[in-house]
């Protein structure tokens, strides 16, 4: 299989992606337990869950789509996956550790959640489209 420049970038972004999941993930089970509330706790858990499986997705789907999509259907793709990443989870890490660090003023950030989930959603249908797209 033939993986040019781009599509090994959306690649390594990915595996950056879980790398970073790992480290949000230990940092709110070591650091956060005990700090804040159960409930933000918990919404901290559901980011790094979803940031886990759309970074998984995000690897998945780029390359099984190497070969089916074109520079501007995998970049779509990428992209969907990348800013649902960032407005879903992020938005719920910060959501969840904004009054620990006194900024409780960004609880608007949970409007932002779901503007992340539209874009999970749509790389996920994108992706189906593209792969049954006949070539």
């Amino acid at each position: 299989m033939i993986i040019d420049k781009q599509t090994k970038r959306y690649i390594a972004t990915g595996f950056g992606l879980l790398a970073l999941a790992v480290t949000i993930g230990a940092f709110g089970a070591h650091a956060l337990k005990g700090k804040i509330t159960d409930h933000y706790l918990t919404v901290f858990e559901t980011a790094n869950r979803y940031h886990f499986i759309h970074g998984l997705g995000m690897l998945l789907a780029i390359y099984i789509l190497n070969q089916h999509a074109n520079a501007k259907e995998l970049r779509r793709i990428f992209l969907l996956f990348f800013i649902g990443i960032i407005l879903f989870s992020g938005s719920l890490y910060i959501l969840s550790i904004a009054d620990l660090i006194g900024q409780s003023g960004l609880k608007f950030m949970g409007a932002i959640t779901p503007l992340g989930g539209l874009c999970f959603i749509a790389a996920w249908i994108y992706s189906a489209v593209v792969f049954l797209k006949e070539r």
